[in-house]
């Protein structure tokens, strides 16, 4: 009896891999308008991911869950291809829901941080301007 087919899946971050996988059975993703899977033979598609829990199934790993940020999925043939801001892996989701929290609570404060410094350079630019439009 001839093998089913299996696919390829990378998951890119902004700054490198974060995973690549070979012999993958099924993939479970999340997108705005709720979950969908996706099976070797599914036909090639394209989709916006919310962020979520993406799960995958392999022979030798099992159903590995990857907490993920937003991002993009694109299946060509039997390559998964899937692009998000950030991710964590594991294969308990109680475990992964505390790395979840720690990590992005982590994050949030960053980007309050940032966002504060870049409101304070935009009224300064926007101040500066007005000046200089007056003169």
């Amino acid at each position: 009896m001839k093998r089913p087919a299996l696919m390829t899946l990378k998951v890119l971050l902004p700054f490198g891999i974060f995973a690549e996988k070979t012999g993958v059975a099924r993939i479970v993703a999340e997108t705005r308008g709720g979950s969908f899977g996706l099976l070797p033979r599914r036909r090639d598609c394209a989709a916006a991911l919310a962020p979520g829990i993406l799960s995958y199934e392999t022979e030798a790993e099992g159903e590995v869950y990857v907490a993920v940020d937003e991002g993009v999925l694109v299946k060509t043939g039997p390559d998964v291809l899937v692009s998000v801001r950030n991710a964590i892996a594991g294969t308990d989701l109680g475990r992964l829901r505390e790395k979840v929290e720690r990590e992005f609570l982590n994050l949030d404060e960053r980007e309050r941080g940032v966002r504060s410094v870049l409101a304070k350079m935009e009224s300064g630019f926007i101040r500066r301007f007005a000046e200089f439009r007056h003169e």
